[in-house]
């Protein structure tokens, strides 16, 4: 069994935001390739996803199934190739208790925009030339709180996530194909 890219999507509960981009990654990342999950730096345990972001995600064309909510720990930190926030202070959140994760923790929005422009032969290398070229994304790279907010910003924040994904997905992909045997 060879070895799979491991990404983790983070946000704050891990019932709305981080659970949009773990289910679009997954559905969409080549899964011989790839494993995509997903934790909250503030997580509830074991909730399902929010119903409003849920049905976001069915109007996308997925389901939620059996989705249950996890805090971070340093497994899941350590584990992940990439890590991709929602805002820029889960990405602190995270570097606080985990400096070393800086080279591969990123927001949804910065990594796709570097992701689409970025030279590279692997997944590992995107990673690691994405990290060098940080300072190149520009503009809000946070996806707002949707929770207990009003239906169009569930979909704003779904349309979001869903562009994010489909950006790093197709790079990804493209990735793995090319340097398959």
């Amino acid at each position: 069994m060879q070895h799979r890219f491991a990404v983790l999507a983070v946000c704050t509960a891990n019932i709305c935001r981080s659970p949009l981009i773990e289910m679009v990654l997954r559905d969409r990342l080549d899964p011989q390739h790839f494993e995509v999950a997903s934790a909250g730096v503030r997580g509830w345990v074991d909730k399902p996803m929010d119903a409003m972001a849920a049905m976001e995600l069915m109007r996308l064309g997925l389901t939620p199934g059996s989705f249950r909510s996890h805090p971070i720990d340093d497994y899941f930190v350590a584990s992940a190739g990439l890590i991709l926030t929602a805002t820029t202070d889960h990405r602190s959140s995270i570097l606080g208790g985990s400096p070393e994760a800086l080279r591969r923790t990123f927001t949804l929005v910065e990594f796709a925009q570097l992701a689409a422009t970025i030279e590279a032969d692997d997944p590992e290398s995107l990673v690691a030339e994405a990290a060098r070229l940080r300072s190149r994304a520009r503009g809000s790279l946070d996806v707002v709180d949707p929770f207990r907010r009003k239906p169009a910003v569930y979909r704003t924040v779904a349309d979001q996530i869903d562009e994010a994904c489909t950006t790093i997905s197709t790079r990804l992909n493209a990735l793995v194909a090319t340097s398959a045997p």
